[in-house]
């Protein structure tokens, strides 16, 4: 699997799927499930990320990119995921420099890629 820190970590790393298919033994069903929770409660951690930096408000940042960096690495939503992760690191330094928002100008475009190409997976 890529490393979500790299910058240019794909939108969908389909080999993360795959794996994920291999562990429940191919049950297709449950994994569209799984990404269909991701795409309900996705909107919410995005407001929530998008909310905090606007408020420049650290503490309130830390989890919902810390949610949305963990759930977007289990559908391989990788550049979410490493936009998330880059956005909980600055939250736990307690700093909303630059870096902050800097991510958190991307996430909703991040967010959109991702919901895209997971949509099209699972339609495929």
């Amino acid at each position: 699997m890529p490393d979500p820190d790299q910058g240019q970590s794909p939108v969908l790393d389909e080999a993360v799927l795959a794996e994920l298919s291999a562990s429940v033994q191919g049950d297709r069903s449950f994994v569209i499930e799984l990404i269909n929770a991701y795409l309900a409660d996705g909107p919410a951690m995005v407001d929530a990320i998008e909310a905090a930096v606007a408020a420049d408000d650290a503490a309130a940042l830390v989890r919902p990119a810390h949610t949305l960096k963990s759930s977007s690495a289990t559908v391989g939503a990788l550049r979410l995921a490493a936009t998330s992760r880059e956005l909980e690191m600055a939250a736990r330094s307690g700093s909303l420099a630059s870096t902050a928002s800097a991510a958190a100008a991307s996430v909703r475009g991040d967010w959109e890629a991702a919901v895209a190409a997971l949509e099209e997976w699972v339609a495929g």
